[in-house]
């Protein structure tokens, strides 16, 4: 089963608030792509964490979606996610506040997500902007002022050596 995007990402958020990490952005979308590729490549797993799509940018992998969401946070830590706005798009004024429910995450998932989190927690968004402009999945996708599909089988294959 895959989740959706914005689902992990605030179980992400609310997992690196409550670590005491801290999670940016930039960070969070670097943490999205690593996510995707740790999915991949477990033995049990083997599929994607979410299919909304992941994107070469200037500053690394970016899942769009995600990236819109969260980016009135500009480079600050984003704070805790108790609730959000589900947004109704054939009626926005049918739109509604609903509570967060990480139950939505399997807990065996939840681990592999928090695996990844306290791997990386250490590092920068700089840093990790630096890791993945070193990975072939960007390399290749990456043109400048296009925003190019990393596909989850280019993930697969430079992770899965």
């Amino acid at each position: 089963m895959n989740y959706k995007v914005l689902d992990v990402c605030r179980h992400i958020i609310n997992y690196s608030n409550e670590k005491g990490y801290g999670i940016s952005n930039l960070k969070l979308q670097k943490i999205l792509y690593f996510v995707q590729a740790y999915f991949l490549i477990d033995k049990e797993k083997q599929h994607p964490c979410f299919d909304e799509k992941i994107e070469a940018w200037d500053f690394g992998p970016v899942v769009p979606v995600a990236y819109h969401e969260y980016k009135a946070y500009g480079s600050g830590n984003i704070p805790t996610i108790k609730s959000y706005i589900l947004i109704n798009k054939n009626n926005f004024w049918d739109s509604k506040r609903v509570e967060f429910n990480d139950n939505i995450i399997k807990d065996e998932d939840k681990k592999l997500i928090d695996s990844v989190v306290d791997s990386f927690h250490e590092y920068s968004a700089t840093d990790l902007v630096s890791l993945t402009h070193r990975q072939t999945p960007w390399i290749n996708a990456y043109k400048h002022y296009e925003n190019n599909e990393i596909t989850t089988k280019a993930i697969k294959e430079y992770f899965d050596d």
